[in-house]
C-alpha cells in the first residue's frame, strides 16, 4: 500500500470513529459525486440503484462488474475525498468471483464496499466477506467492508425477532472479517440503540427514511453512519420526470430555469480532473 492509499484508508476509517456520525448523500456518477463533495461531504458512497439506472441496468445484481468498475473508475478520478462503493451481493454466488469484483473496484479508486446478504444465507456472506478480504490484502488496500443485513429490508424475521435475528446474522459477519454493519430500513429509536450497542465496537449505518430519528438523535442513539441510498437520485429522477412532461406538453420553458447549477461553476469542478 502507497503512502496515499494508506492515508486515505486511515481517513475513511476515522470518519466512522465512536461519538460521530458519517453522513453519506450517495451518488450515481462522477457528475454527481463531484457536486456531492463540493457540498462538503467527507466521503462519498454510491448508490446501487441510481449507479445502475444511470448505466441504464435495473438494481439488483444486473449490473455487470466490468461496468461498475468503469463507472467508480470515472467517479475516483474527480475526487480528493474516500470512496465507498455499493457492491450488492457481489453480482454473483460465487466467492472467489466476489473477490475478483471487489479487486477491480479497488483498482478502480475505491477504499470501502458495501456487500450486502439479500435473499443468500449468512453462510454465503461470510464467503464473500473473507474473499474479499483476502483479494483487499493482496491489493495491499485496507479495504473498509460494511456487511448489509437485510433482515429488516426483507422483512427476513418475524417484527418481533427482527433485531435478534439481525443482531445474530450481524455477529456471523463481524466474525468472517467485516468492519461495519449496514442495516437498511431499521426505524425504530430503541431497535437502533440495541443494534449497535450489540455490533459495537463496529459502527452501524442506518438508512435514511421518513420516520428516522434526527442526526443529533442517531448519534446519540450509537449509530454511526447515516446513508442516504438511493433517495436523492429518486428525488433528481421525479423532478426530471416532472420538467419533462412539463415541457413536453407545452414547451414552456421558465421552469427549465427556476432551479439549477450555474454551467460556468459547475464545469470549474472538473477542471483539474
Amino acid at each position: 500500500m502507497s503512502m496515499a492509499d494508506r492515508t486515505v484508508c486511515a481517513a475513511f476509517r476515522e470518519l466512522h470513529a465512536p461519538g460521530r456520525l458519517l453522513v453519506l448523500a450517495n451518488a450515481w456518477d462522477a457528475g454527481s459525486a463531484r457536486i456531492i463533495e463540493e457540498c462538503g461531504a467527507p466521503a462519498i458512497a454510491t448508490s446501487s440503484a441510481a449507479l445502475a439506472w444511470a448505466r441504464g441496468y435495473p438494481d439488483g445484481n444486473a449490473l455487470p462488474p466490468s461496468v461498475l468498475a468503469t463507472a467508480v473508475a470515472e467517479i475516483a478520478r474527480v475526487l480528493r475525498v474516500p470512496l465507498t462503493v455499493d457492491a450488492e451481493g457481489g453480482y454473483t454466488d460465487d466467492p472467489a468471483a466476489v473477490g475478483d469484483v471487489v479487486g477491480a473496484v479497488i483498482d478502480a479508486g475505491a477504499v470501502g464496499i458495501n456487500l450486502e446478504d439479500g435473499a443468500g444465507t449468512p453462510d454465503l456472506l461470510c464467503a464473500k466477506i473473507a474473499a474479499v478480504k483476502r483479494v483487499a490484502a493482496r491489493s495491499g488496500i485496507d479495504l473498509f467492508v460494511n456487511a448489509r443485513v437485510d433482515v429488516f429490508l426483507r422483512e427476513l424475521a418475524p417484527a418481533e425477532r427482527a433485531v435478534e435475528t439481525a443482531i445474530a446474522r450481524a455477529a456471523r459477519y463481524r466474525d468472517a472479517g467485516c468492519d461495519g454493519v449496514f442495516v437498511p430500513c431499521i426505524l425504530d429509536a430503541a431497535d437502533i440503540r440495541a443494534v449497535a450497542a450489540a455490533v459495537d465496537p463496529l459502527p452501524l449505518n442506518v438508512m435514511a427514511l421518513p420516520g428516522l430519528p434526527a442526526a443529533a438523535e442517531l448519534c446519540a442513539l450509537g449509530a454511526r453512519r447515516l446513508s442516504a441510498g438511493a433517495a436523492i437520485a429518486a428525488a433528481a429522477l421525479a423532478r426530471v420526470r416532472r420538467l419533462a412532461t412539463d415541457f413536453l406538453r407545452d414547451g414552456r420553458s421558465q421552469a427549465l430555469f427556476e432551479e439549477r447549477v450555474d454551467t460556468k461553476a459547475t464545469n470549474a469542478l472538473f477542471k483539474r480532473a
